[in-house]
């Protein structure tokens, strides 16, 4: 899904699924879906899950705030903590499911009056007082703050999110993520200005299949930034229209003296402001201070090119940002690292184990029996290759289903993103999907516990268990609550209100906990895991190990290549959890997805039958930190990272650290599952193809 389908494909897809809202596909409906979406390229491709709202002439069109965000502090804001100017009728709060809380979103309502194909030149919201001005010595005002730790504004139209554009005297950029910042810092006096003026510019797409009906396609702002000479009038509720949004025209709350002339009302022709009337020689910004008018212009622009179905996709593609050859360079970089990989188990597994087999399963003559040669190799410890780890069978089995639980969960977020299922313009959705995946693989957590748990002979299966359903989830969400304080003490819209909180209680034990417990007993119910060879009652002494089959060369050289195979698409996935980028390419992600697991495979195998060579047969826990070392090397690399964040208090430091650290544990459970089952596989097999006396 990475290269963009043809309008008539994507416009096939969204008739298919929106047309037929409140009956039941058919099976064979649901199927050409499904292979449409497997057939098609890889890139920008969704499903909008959700049915398009159009629009008549003259119908007002809701403008909605969320959280204001910032790559320094990490720390999104509610809009209107700030003294912006506020709905008349006060804040209505959007309904917002679980994925939106736990990501910090809070939609809001706004004062701002848009009606379809209804042009509005310096139109006036709103007149008031940032606060005191910038002195030394005093504590700067709340815009300031926000200004100087460069938060952005995220506003939506119809559900889709605001792209900045900003011009200068040689060019026009627009950004299509981050929104448009709340001011700007002036690089000669270093005081804070802030934007109180937009222009807001939506383009719109006729209806094919109705008359005079209209669908939002685009939702531009570029933000200026102007000082209103201004005289607030008597009654600021002056509106020479109805209260009722009919007419939103010639909305006044202040007399401009000297106004440009997007807001001069004696100007015959009406225009809209634009760059060359800000920067005129006798014109000045609007300092982050004292009172201020706000104001904005609407202007509507018909697009029949681009389809309702398909206005996301400059967003996802960030308007092409960062080229799709970069992720085929990371894939093509990757794919090396696997084919060495590859090429190396072929040329050293391959031919040693033939010679080997050989070695091992010949009849020996007459002359070597009396020669009595001894023999040597990984034979000799087969009789000790399958005993349980010396040192805590119980911490390794629950490691290994918290794996496999995180394993599963990754794989099907990952399908059902690549299938289109969670677009963006579900907000929330990616990450409540997360977590009901996550709760619903409490089983496979359990049963995996359990068979290993069982293998190795434990006895205390009832702790094995509660250690599974409480151990990560209970590590996972005391951080979680320990950061959500973090969050109330700096008024962020991070924190999760108290009613979220007993519902991640209620998916913990109502949900997760119950289905541990259940894959668990039919663990147990199973027989232990058949080994082709008998373990000893004493365990054979070790020799001594070269210094190239240490922990610490085998956990630096198997991290690092499952590592290098993945590292470009991790910057991305960071980018966008940080940076608020937009991450789509979840085609590119499956691939690096199995490439990482192959990769950590394969680097597991390798360093296992070198260690058996060595007559060391302590695998077990070897093989999960040979493969969950890749988690070791992505905390590292999050320190890289955080240069990038520009980031200057403590909040932040604990923000980003502890969740890194959160996601940094859950990858070296995975892939230390990986590890321990790779290893298995190849230990059982190698074993169960020679002859033991």
């Amino acid at each position: 899904f990475f290269q963009r389908s043809s309008k008539k494909r994507r416009c096939f897809l969204f008739y298919n699924i929106n047309t037929n809202t409140g009956k039941r596909p058919t099976m064979i409906r649901s199927s050409l879906v499904l292979l449409l979406a497997a057939i098609t390229p890889v890139g920008g491709f969704y499903l909008p899950g959700v049915n398009p709202q159009s629009f008549g002439d003259g119908d007002p069109v809701k403008l909605k705030v969320n959280k204001m965000t910032s790559h320094q502090t990490l720390m999104p804001v509610d809009y209107y903590r700030l003294p912006f100017c506020q709905p008349v009728d006060g804040v209505n709060v959007d309904n917002e499911n679980l994925g939106e809380f736990l990501a910090g979103d809070r939609i809001k309502s706004s004062p701002y009056r848009l009606n379809m194909k209804e042009e509005m030149y310096c139109e006036q919201l709103c007149s008031t007082n940032l606060g005191r001005g910038e002195q030394r010595g005093v504590s700067p005002n709340k815009v300031v703050r926000a200004i100087r730790k460069e938060y952005h504004n995220n506003w939506i139209v119809d559900n889709l999110s605001a792209a900045s554009k900003v011009e200068d005297d040689t060019t026009i950029t627009t950004r299509y993520w981050q929104g448009f910042p709340v001011g700007f810092v002036a690089t000669d006096t270093k005081k804070a200005y802030v934007h109180n003026h937009v222009n807001i510019e939506i383009m719109y797409h006729p209806v094919e299949t109705e008359t005079d009906k209209y669908r939002v396609v685009r939702f531009t702002v570029e933000p200026f930034s102007i000082k209103h000479d201004f005289e607030p009038l008597e009654d600021d509720d002056n509106l020479n229209g109805d209260d009722d949004g009919a007419d939103t025209s010639n909305y006044q709350v202040a007399k401009i003296n000297n106004p440009i002339a997007s807001c001069d009302p004696s100007r015959g022709s009406k225009v809209h402001t634009d760059y060359a009337m800000i920067t005129a020689p006798d014109r000045e910004a609007q300092i982050a201070s004292g009172p201020a008018l706000f104001t904005y212009d609407v202007t509507w622009k018909e697009n029949d090119e681009l389809h309702w179905a398909s206005r996301w996709d400059i967003y996802l593609s960030m308007d092409n940002a960062i080229p799709a050859k970069v992720h085929w360079l990371s894939i093509a970089n990757s794919l090396v690292i696997v084919f060495v990989l590859s090429a190396m188990i072929a040329a050293i597994l391959v031919r040693n184990l033939r010679r080997d087999f050989a070695r091992y399963n010949k009849l020996a003559t007459d002359e070597e029996k009396a020669e009595d040669l001894e023999e040597f190799g990984w034979k000799l410890v087969h009789a000790d290759v399958f005993r349980p780890p010396s040192f805590s069978p119980l911490l390794l089995s629950v490691a290994c289903g918290t794996g496999a639980q995180i394993l599963c969960m990754s794989f099907l977020t990952i399908i059902f993103s690549a299938m289109g299922f969670l677009s963006p313009a579900n907000r929330g959705a990616l990450l409540m999907a997360e977590l009901l995946l996550y709760v619903m693989m409490g089983g496979v957590a359990g049963y995996v516990t359990a068979r290993l748990y069982k293998t190795f002979k434990g006895k205390a299966w009832q702790r094995a268990t509660t250690c599974t359903a409480l151990g990560f989830p209970g590590i996972a969400f005391l951080m979680f609550f320990t950061l959500d304080v973090l969050a109330i003490s700096q008024k962020s819209t991070d924190a999760v209100p108290f009613t979220t909180m007993i519902v991640l209680l209620v998916l913990w034990f109502g949900i997760s906990t119950p289905l541990v417990f259940f894959g668990a007993y039919f663990g147990y119910k199973q027989d232990a895991i058949e080994f082709p060879v008998n373990t000893s009652s004493i365990p054979r002494q070790i020799p001594d190990q070269p210094w190239f089959m240490g922990i610490p060369f085998t956990l630096a050289i198997g991290g690092i290549l499952p590592f290098g195979a993945c590292f470009v698409e991790l910057y991305f996935i960071l980018a966008s959890v940080w940076m608020d980028q937009y991450y789509y390419v979840f085609g590119f992600l499956l691939l690096v997805y199995f490439i990482l697991i192959v990769t950590c495979a394969e680097i597991t195998v390798l360093f296992c039958y070198f260690q058996l060579c060595g007559e060391n047969y302590h695998w077990w826990w070897r093989s999960f930190c040979t493969a969950g070392s890749t988690a070791l090397y992505v905390f590292l690399y999050s320190f890289v990272y955080f240069k990038q964040l520009e980031a200057n208090s403590l909040a932040t430091y604990l923000l980003y650290f502890g969740y890194m650290g959160l996601v940094s544990l859950g990858l070296l459970c995975m892939t230390g599952f990986i590890g321990v089952a790779s290893s298995l596989a190849f230990n059982k097999t190698i074993f169960s193809s020679i002859k033991i006396d």
